[in-house]
């Protein structure tokens, strides 16, 4: 019999050859001609456009490189001063023109007057060209139409010892040379066009050769007639049908098949082991290619008897055919055993979702999530509501906060999420949270004790079709968290007692991942609160900048990200920000260590690259003396320090491995200056440099730490760039709005890092506000200070500050003209307070000293401590200014 039905296969393809008139074969066999004869013909258009554009090119590179080989050689400048430059440049660009293979060397003055060409009547005619790129020190090529015809040529400068253009050298080619070398080129891109053309013709006759021996010669509408009698056969039996490679890979799956085992669209050419929801039983037998005859598998719901055979008994290619019946009469007699294993899934299930984070109410939403519908209609979890901020829990279920509410419907009478609930002791809730026992109401509408709870509320989610509960204690350690309600409607039978126990269980799985939660809030409170002690909890008072600032914590942990406003002697005002690398306690507790060393270093009123040079010293102290291995180094730690004076409107910034800040001007434009860099603090070996920077009133300075533009998600350029959009267009924001906006755009709900920003703009003290004078080397020049010294206060209406300023100029003058050095200057500025300075060119420091009874001297400084509020010396690259404050009298109407 399967010798028949092999002849009579045999027999059906031989008249199918004989018939057809064009087999697919030879169809194919056409197309790929045509495409390869398209190929060809696009790639040596290509090849041919790309030969012009490289010979273009390297006409160019040509002519910039003979051109400033020329500019560079010696004598051209000596030539170029001589009475008769032509006469010597004029051999020299012949030679170099023939040596370097290019058409032209002109030598021209920055007027475009020749001194050389090839064509000497061209001689002291003016160039044909651009020159102005030239003069202005560029390399310049174009395309133009010049004495010997269309040219390619460059022009360069020559410029002289002190840089500046002198001269142009411009060198060139024509362009139909150019051209000469592509059409050089032609024939060898024919031929290998020719070439590509043959080989792909002669691989394309292989190709449909083998395609013909494959498809038998048949042509389309046979081989169409096949196909449609194999599918109409294939997918319209009731019954699976697979047919699987000896690798594995599923070749074939009828309609019935697919439906039985609820395969993807996509499953066929997979292997079976990759297709989801088949039992790892079926998956075995599918790969295995062994015979089986009624096997009964499980696939999802149903029960089939599975069939399979090989199929190459008759030479065809190794592989099985499967066939499948669905046999759901059985699926009663494993009823239970497809009880347990969905218990087991839903307990596995469990393990895999609840806990993927350290949030307490992230977690109670999983636990919920994963009861419905597989084991209830509605969850609801409620925590004492000390552990939902990290407490330990209360003794009784009094203060329980409903943390998670999950239902197949939304419309439930079960009390909201985030309401606070006093249990009552009848409750089940209670009862479980007092014992650490289940508690189990198999019908609701009876239970008295529960419906006291909230008569009014019990009776409508009765009425809602609720009828049953298992309320389960969240314990880890021996110690109640809360509790996990889960609720049945009519849409499933009763909890009973079997299940009461697996209740427990998936409880208990979630427990751990709450108490983990509870622990680590609590921690990460601890932190924050530390952290954001140690950080400016208000602004001091100062005229010089408006200051609107922000600290967000990371939600994972804080860092060491911090800010500081310092006012400063003469008015200015310093601003800090820096960032220690790492997270935890550890981090924010040596954030508050150096920002209280900048505090203490800023008093001495050091410059920028100074302060940070001693901050960079105390770091690598720190790391030495915290050397035992329980100690943590300070590495990675920044610092930005600026100091902004309002009455020269200059501010002076260094940094040590920090970003840069950003500068919205006056006009809405953003820019980032260039700072000098310096390394972390700690490292050490290298200097900090200070940048200054005069800026205009209004501008506003934007300083911030790494957790606002950086991101897993984008480049630091990107973040820059995002910075920089929030900031611009928008100069007349107040510093508290920009503040706002940029967090707006650049952080995420749920940052990653600590974000410190700062945003000041800048004032500027008016000029009727400040008073200099210039004192000479005389103790006589004391007495008219004092004249002029007393006008202003009286022009400013301050005369009874007068007979105190007087006497603290009298003793700083005196002593600048006496232990110092010129030249002596001298300036008052009225603002918050009354600013006496006296700078000189000494850089020796008074000290204040007690006089005693018979000491005839000593008593100057302790005299301008006793007149002032506050008085100190800074230096400065000229010096030292010493400075002295005094209160401006009350204003009173």
């Amino acid at each position: 019999m399967s010798d028949q039905s092999g002849r009579y296969r045999r027999f059906s393809l031989r008249s199918l050859v004989r018939k057809s008139p064009r087999s697919v074969a030879g169809q194919v066999f056409v197309l790929q001609v045509a495409l390869v004869v398209v190929l060809v013909v696009c790639a040596v258009i290509a090849l041919v456009l790309q030969s012009e554009r490289d010979t273009n090119a390297e006409a160019k590179r040509r002519s910039i490189a003979v051109a400033q080989t020329f500019a560079h050689s010696p004598g051209v400048l000596q030539a170029l001063k001589t009475t008769e430059p032509s006469k010597v440049l004029q051999p020299l660009t012949e030679a170099g023109r023939k040596a370097a293979g290019v058409d032209f060397i002109v030598v021209m003055d920055t007027k475009g007057i020749r001194y050389t060409h090839p064509m000497p009547d061209r001689i002291g005619k003016r160039f044909v060209g651009t020159i102005e790129p030239s003069l202005a020190g560029k390399v310049y090529t174009e395309s133009v139409h010049g004495p010997l015809g269309h040219e390619v040529q460059a022009t360069v400068p020559i410029r002289a010892a002190d840089g500046k253009v002198t001269a142009l050298v411009s060198a060139g080619l024509k362009v139909k040379n150019v051209t000469s070398e592509v059409n050089r080129q032609l024939p060898i891109i024919l031929a290998a066009g020719a070439g590509a053309f043959v080989v792909s013709t002669g691989g394309t006759a292989l190709v449909s050769r083998r395609l013909r021996r494959q498809t038998h010669s048949l042509a389309p509408d046979e081989m169409t007639r096949m196909y449609a009698h194999h599918d109409t056969v294939l997918h319209s039996v009731r019954e699976g049908v697979l047919i699987v490679a000896d690798d594995g890979r599923l070749l074939l799956a009828n309609d019935e098949a697919r439906r039985l085992l609820e395969l993807s669209p996509d499953a066929e050419g997979r292997h079976v082991w990759e297709l989801c929801g088949l039992d790892q039983d079926m998956v075995a037998l599918l790969a295995s290619g062994r015979e089986a005859t009624d096997e009964v598998h499980l696939a999802g719901e149903r029960l089939l008897a599975v069939n399979q055979r090989p199929t190459d008994r008759d030479g065809g290619p190794r592989g099985t055919v499967v066939t499948l019946r669905d046999s759901t009469e059985l699926q009663a007699v494993s009823g239970r055993a497809e009880v347990a294993r969905e218990r087991l899934k839903l307990l596995y299930d469990a393990g895999l979702n609840i806990g993927t984070t350290l949030d307490v109410a992230r977690t109670a939403d999983e636990l919920a999530k994963v009861a419905v519908p597989r084991f209830a209609d509605f969850v609801t979890v409620d925590l004492a509501d000390g552990v939902v901020h990290g407490e330990e829990p209360a003794a009784t279920a009094t203060d329980m906060r409903r943390i998670a509410v999950y239902g197949f419907r939304e419309d439930h009478p079960l009390y909201e999420k985030g309401r606070l609930i006093d249990f009552l002791p009848s409750t089940p809730q209670a009862r479980g949270y007092g014992t650490g026992r289940a508690e189990l109401v198999t019908d609701l509408s009876s239970a008295t004790g529960w419906q006291a709870q909230d008569p009014e509320r019990t009776r409508e989610i009765v009425d809602y079709g609720i009828h049953s509960l298992i309320s389960a204690p969240i314990q880890a350690g021996g110690v109640v968290l809360g509790m996990a309600n889960f609720w049945r409607s009519k849409r499933h039978d009763p909890f009973d007692e079997e299940e009461l126990s697996l209740a427990e269980e998936l409880v208990a799985r979630a427990a751990v991942s709450i108490d983990n939660a509870r622990r680590y809030t609590r921690e990460h409170a601890m932190a924050v609160t530390l952290q954001r002690s140690l950080l400016p909890r208000a602004l001091p008072e100062q005229s010089a900048l408006d200051v609107g600032y922000r600290y967000i914590p990371a939600h994972s942990g804080v860092s060491g990200d911090w800010f500081d406003v310092i006012p400063l002697s003469g008015n200015r005002v310093a601003l800090a920000v820096g960032d220690v690398v790492g997270h935890g306690l550890h981090a924010a507790a040596t954030m508050g260590r150096l920002r209280t060393a900048v505090h203490n270093f800023s008093t001495l009123d050091l410059p920028p690259d100074e302060l940070l040079s001693h901050l960079d010293d105390l770091v690598g102290r720190i790391d030495q003396a915290e050397a035992c291995p329980e100690a943590a180094e300070v590495v990675g730690a920044t610092c930005l320090y600026a100091i902004y004076d309002p009455v020269t409107r200059r501010c002076a910034m260094a940094r040590a491995g920090h970003l840069a800040p950003a500068l919205v001007h006056p006009d809405g434009s953003v820019t980032f200056p260039d700072l000098p860099a310096g390394p972390p603090l700690g490292l050490g070996g290298m200097p900090f440099r200070t940048a200054e920077l005069e800026l205009a009133e209004g501008t506003q300075l934007v300083l911030y730490t790494n957790g606002l533009i950086e991101d897993r998600t984008r480049d630091l350029d990107v973040g820059m760039e995002l910075l920089r959009r929030s900031l611009a267009g928008r100069p007349d924001r107040a510093p508290e709005q920009s503040c706002q906006a940029v967090l707006d755009e650049l952080v995420p709900g749920r940052p990653k890092d600590d974000v410190a920003l700062l945003v000041a703009r800048t004032r500027a003290l008016p000029a009727s506000q400040v008073a200099d004078w210039d004192v000479p080397g005389d103790p006589a020049a004391v007495a008219g200070m004092r004249a002029a010294v007393s006008d202003k206060l009286d022009e400013w209406g301050l005369s009874e500050l007068a007979f105190g300023m007087e006497l603290v100029l009298s003793e700083l003058i005196t002593n600048a003209i006496r232990y110092g050095s010129g030249p002596i200057q001298v300036r008052l500025i009225r603002d918050r307070t009354l600013i006496c300075e006296v700078a000189d060119g000494s850089s020796t420091s008074p000290h204040l000293r007690y006089a005693a009874t018979t000491d005839e001297g000593g008593r100057g400084l302790f005299l301008v401590a006793q007149m002032t509020e506050r008085w100190g010396t800074r230096y400065s690259p000229q010096g030292k200014v010493i400075w002295a404050e005094q209160a401006l009298p009350e204003i009173t109407d």
